[in-house]
């Protein structure tokens, strides 16, 4: 893939790669649906004899305010992303990865963990490594894009389920993420049996056993800082040593057109 498409720019014409700096994620979708975006997409309608904007004009204004957010994150979005993005953003359903809820820890008025099961399945997988963790979200986020959109052997769009996973792993002292991260893609339901190949070689399909996870939710943006600082918090809450804490983590991001909050979670899997 065409790795200038996550290039972080300072600005001034000159790539960063120092650290903590922001990324897109599917999470940043749900700015698309805020009422403020919705507001703005409507004012700017432009209608010619009573007949509304063509779908590409629309494709353009999507892209245009989807290059406005990436500028905040220091991010160029290509052109090539107006119809992945125009397809995410305009898709009616997504499919909630399913599970089985084993047990459940709360504690005051909310849930502070969930013990799950999720049965074997078919992912869309692809491994990054660059020069930064937030360039490798970026740089894997953006290929699995063109795979649900349109790079498969079916040549159309796929279908979005939730959560994006993204694999990270750390030092034994849970204070470093490694540069090298994997993202997956559960296949929808009625693709599983039968999943289209994707057509750029660095994905590919992985069955993934039965997994019994942890998993603790929280809100916000999602950068090293703060991945780091759920991976340990929640490391304290299972301090246990019927389950072990290893240096490998799922990272699950979550979209929803109604959320007024980004939901993510940290998934902490049990050894088989």
């Amino acid at each position: 893939m065409d790795r200038e498409s996550c290039s972080i720019n300072n600005g001034e014409g000159n790539l960063r790669h120092g650290p903590g700096l922001g990324f897109i994620t599917l999470e940043d979708f749900d700015s698309l649906t805020d009422e403020n975006v919705e507001s703005d997409m409507t004012r700017s309608e432009v209608f010619n004899g009573g007949t509304e904007i063509a779908e590409d004009e629309n494709e353009d204004r999507l892209l245009n305010h989807w290059q406005n957010i990436g500028r905040g994150h220091q991010i160029n979005v290509p052109r090539e992303m107006a119809q992945p993005i125009q397809l995410l953003t305009n898709s009616p359903n997504r499919e909630q990865i399913p599970f089985t809820l084993v047990a459940r820890k709360e504690h005051g008025d909310g849930v502070l963990c969930e013990k799950r099961v999720i049965e074997k399945a078919c992912w869309a997988c692809i491994t990054v490594m660059e020069d930064t963790y937030e360039k490798s979200i970026c740089a894997g986020f953006m290929s699995i894009m063109r795979y649900i959109c349109q790079q498969n052997t079916l040549g159309r769009y796929l279908g979005m389920t939730v959560p994006i996973v993204t694999i990270v792993r750390t030092d034994d002292a849970l204070s470093n993420l490694s540069r090298d991260v994997q993202l997956a893609y559960f296949l929808p339901s009625h693709l599983q049996d039968h999943p289209p190949l994707p057509t750029d070689p660095e994905i590919t399909l992985e069955t993934w056993p039965t997994m019994v996870l942890h998993s603790r939710a929280f809100t916000g943006p999602t950068n090293e800082d703060t991945i780091l600082h759920e991976i340990r918090a929640f490391a304290e809450i299972l301090a246990s040593p019927n389950l072990p804490v290893s240096n490998t983590f799922v990272l699950a991001g979550y979209t929803s057109i109604a959320a007024t909050h980004r939901h993510n979670e940290v998934w902490f899997l049990e050894r088989q």
